[in-house]
């Protein structure tokens, strides 16, 4: 199953802007815009790294039950799957399902990636925009 999320690029202070705009009323965002924001490429590089993106990889081939099978799966300390886990939930890439027993067991919410940016973002490109 493909489950695509849009991510968009953008400068923290045009992204300050937008929220400010959408709080107030002035922008509507439109169903076709990312969901998830960035302020560079560097930062996204850093959430959907390589090494992240084998970690999806796993969980979506191996459907562990719990962080400590996915431990044994990944070769990787469960402190440090926790913590890259929670990052990745936080953006929406996953989702950590407690079970029965309490355990948290991680699902990939998103096996595809479209990204958005441009180098020519007006300043007052949310200021204006009518609802």
């Amino acid at each position: 199953m493909k489950n695509v999320i849009k991510i968009g690029i953008m400068p923290k202070h045009e992204y300050v802007k937008r929220t400010i705009a959408i709080a107030k009323g002035q922008y509507k965002p439109q169903p076709n815009e990312p969901k998830i924001w960035f302020e560079s490429m560097q930062s996204m590089a850093q959430v959907l790294s390589n090494e992240n993106q084998e970690l999806l990889r796993i969980i979506q081939n191996e459907q562990p039950e719990s962080l400590t099978e996915l431990e044994s799966l990944s070769h990787r300390k469960k402190s440090n799957l926790s913590r890259t886990l929670k990052l990745l939930e936080r953006y929406g890439v996953v989702r950590l399902e407690e079970t029965t027993n309490k355990r948290k067991k991680p699902v990939v919410m998103a096996t595809d990636f479209e990204v958005s940016f441009g180098l020519n973002i007006s300043g007052n490109a949310f200021e204006s925009t009518p609802a």
